[in-house]
């Protein structure tokens, strides 16, 4: 299979940059897995479409502060994302202009009134361009509370805003760890929530912190030849229980983002129950994958040629899905992060 067969053209005006001024009045598309039918709806409407007495499964991921900026010694400004703290306390970070940023450097950090927060040391240079950074002692979230602005994606071309600390977070965020947010997620209010529940549906968290490795591209001509990136999840002892009696029961599951389907299809056998725990996955899934826990997903609009796409390409079929998403380009729905949703039934 190649990259280049999960190309469209998007028109930029299409990109979504700013959230709609309500949750929950997203677009929503209807897109039936058996049929390739689709229909045009609001995401309101999505407490029609679950059944009653299904799971929903949901990523409760907060995203960081994760973007903040440090003056190195010679004055000069870098940008730091903070992926991940290490075993030892130390963080791995990408950097701007990484191949100035040396092991031995030194940085500091200011918060929004120009008082120093932080000292840190690059201590490693790693082979995936990222870098070893080490404050000297553990790091709260406070810092990040302090000197940090809230990562958005690349294709949203501006800068962050006081209101996308709460919009750009599901309302069911508890969990911090993510550099980007499980955008599917991004739809749903506390009142669509409830009506959900209302039906008999139980609604069940799972933890998948994503990286920022989630926008980056292709870049094999082959998509076997691609390797995803590693991300953390986890899964606690009694949403394993509900779901593996939902399953045992022949209840459907409803997952919430492409998030939620890699950690349960992660945690899975064959039998399509899943494990406790928290581990690491980096699994890629593409056309010709058997899913094993998942009947249906809500997702947003994905990048062209994106490991998102190919994921819900699996999912519905890749004819059924470019042929909506033409027809989402000609309606004019709102792409990527924060764009509008489509439910794949």
């Amino acid at each position: 299979m190649l990259t280049r067969d999960y190309y469209f053209d998007l028109p930029d005006n299409l990109i979504a940059q700013v959230p709609v001024e309500r949750r929950g009045d997203e677009k929503l598309m209807h897109l039936s897995r058996k049929n390739g039918e689709y229909e045009d709806l609001t995401m309101k409407d999505i407490v029609s479409l679950v059944d009653e007495n299904c799971v929903m499964v949901v990523n409760n991921s907060k995203v960081r502060k994760a973007r903040c900026y440090g003056i190195s010694d010679t004055g000069a400004k870098v940008e730091f994302l903070f992926l991940e703290e290490n075993e030892d306390h130390t963080w791995t970070a990408m950097t701007s202009k990484a191949r100035r940023q040396k092991k031995g450097k030194s940085y500091s950090f200011f918060d929004s009134e120009g008082r120093l927060v932080e000292k840190a040391v690059i201590t490693g240079e790693n082979a995936d361009g990222t870098r070893t950074v080490d404050f000297g002692r553990v790091l709260g979230e406070d810092f990040f509370s302090f000197c940090g602005h809230v990562p958005l994606p690349p294709y949203i071309r501006r800068e962050d805003t006081f209101s996308d600390e709460s919009r750009y977070q599901t309302v069911y965020a508890s969990e911090e760890g993510s550099v980007a947010a499980p955008t599917a997620g991004l739809h749903f209010t506390r009142e669509i929530l409830d009506e959900i529940r209302a039906k008999g549906v139980k609604i069940l968290e799972v933890t998948l912190h994503v990286g920022a490795g989630t926008f980056l591209p292709v870049r094999s001509d082959n998509i076997e030849d691609h390797h995803m990136h590693f991300e953390r999840y986890t899964i606690s002892e009694e949403t394993a229980c509900e779901f593996n009696k939902a399953k045992k029961e022949g209840k459907k599951i409803v997952a919430v983002g492409t998030t939620s389907v890699r950690t349960l299809e992660s945690a899975s056998g064959d039998d399509g129950l899943i494990s406790a725990g928290t581990h690491r996955t980096n699994i890629f899934i593409y056309p010709g994958y058997r899913f094993r826990t998942v009947d249906s997903l809500l997702t947003n609009f994905h990048t062209p040629e994106s490991t998102l796409l190919m994921l819900v390409s699996a999912l519905a079929g890749k004819d059924n899905i470019f042929r909506a998403y033409q027809h989402a380009i000609d309606a004019g729905y709102r792409f990527f992060s924060y764009g509008d949703a489509m439910f794949i039934d």
